[in-house]
Parts: C-alpha cells; structure tokens; sequence
C-alpha cells in the first residue's frame, strides 16, 4: 500500500509520468488495502470512512472520488478477493483429464490461495452471513463460483448427459467442502495443512464416487 511517486532513472531524468487514471486505481487500491488491514479483528460494520480515508493518506471527502458509499467499497473487497479466486481454480482445471487430477489441482491451487490472502478470506468468512450488501455480494459471487464449476464439469464424459439443474448441485456441494475446507485453514494450527487438504480431497472423492450412480427421478 504506497502513494503514487515519481519513478526517476538512476540519470535523474523522469521517466514517463504516471497517469491520472493510474494514479486514481493506486488511490483507490490504498483504501482497500487500508480496509482490509483495519478488518483484521474486527467486522466491517464498525469500520468508519474516516479512518479508512485517513489511513490511506486521503481527507474524508476524497473517499467519495472512488467509492460511493462503505458498502460499495465493501463489496469491492469481496469481489476482490473471488474473482481472483475463481480464475485461480478455473486455471487449475483446464488441463486435468480425470476427476483425480482436477481435484488435486483444484485444492492445491485453493490452499495457495488460501495462505497469501487470509486477510481477504477471514473477511468473507465473517461477512458471509452477516446480512446486507456484503453478504448478498458474496452470495452472488459464490453462485458465479459454482455456475463456472458446473461449465468445466459438464466436458467430462460422465456428466455430458446430466440436466443442468443436477450439474448445478453438484458444483455447489463441491464448492461448500472449498467453503469448509477455507475456514479450516483459516483456524489451523501449526503443522496442520496438510492434513486438511487431505481431508479437503477425501470429501471431494466422496462426492464424485456418487457420479456413476447419479440418477435424477
């Protein structure tokens, strides 16, 4: 989280100035790094504007040149930290050609994720079911998350004939052993990752060994 500066070459001669749009997307990137530093401990409701401007170097009214409201910046961290996310786990996906390797990939990838970011999901983790627009955005990202898995599941053989309804169910218990797997993380104790991605894979077995044998009445 740094103020836009001057980058000068080691002749002194500036090189080519940052423009405004760049500078208004590190400003903007500040108060959300700034809020998510100040979320640590805390929830997002009793976070205020005037701590978040003033910790990111800005006066009160300069929020409102980035962000309409708390709640819109709120909903900025969410989308944040899923869109990444989901990217991350779509990329994972591509190659594998089994249901081994798309989990192994996928949970790896998750649990990277997972540890570069636990700011981020420990905020997502408390604001889930928090009500308001913060806990409808991540509803709504989490429904895309799941939407996005059920595409890449529909290319495997398997689930080729499956309504799109079922394959919906199946992305979403997929996506509630991530959503468990990540709170998990989140409360390890030292030396217990490993053993949480294993269970994280074992849960996800489970659910696609019932694949062969899915029948909608």
């Amino acid at each position: 989280m740094s103020n836009a500066v001057d980058i000068r070459t080691l002749e002194g001669v500036s090189e080519e100035p940052v423009s405004r749009q760049e500078r208004k997307q590190r400003t903007r990137q500040a108060l959300l790094d700034t809020a998510l530093d100040l979320l640590a401990d805390r929830p997002f409701a009793s976070l205020s504007l005037r701590e978040v401007a003033k910790g990111a170097g800005l006066v009160p009214t300069a929020f409102y040149r980035h962000f309409a409201s708390m709640e819109e910046l709120g909903v900025a961290l969410v989308e944040e930290t899923t869109r990444t996310l989901r990217g991350m786990i779509r990329s994972a996906r591509t190659d594998p050609d089994t249901y081994q390797g798309m989990i192994s990939a996928s949970v790896a990838t998750l649990h990277q994720f997972v540890r570069a970011n636990e700011d981020h999901f420990r905020f997502l983790t408390r604001e889930r079911y928090g009500g308001g627009p913060l806990a409808r955005a991540i509803g709504v990202e989490l429904r895309m998350f799941s939407g996005d898995l059920a595409i890449d599941l529909a290319r495997f053989a398997t689930l080729r004939s499956w309504p799109t309804d079922d394959l919906h169910m199946l992305a979403d218990l997929i996506v509630s052993v991530m959503l468990t797997t990540i709170v998990e993380l989140l409360e390890a104790r030292p030396g217990e990752d490993p053993k949480i991605t294993g269970m994280a894979e074992k849960r996800l077995r489970l659910i696609l060994l019932g694949v062969p044998h899915w029948k909608t009445r």
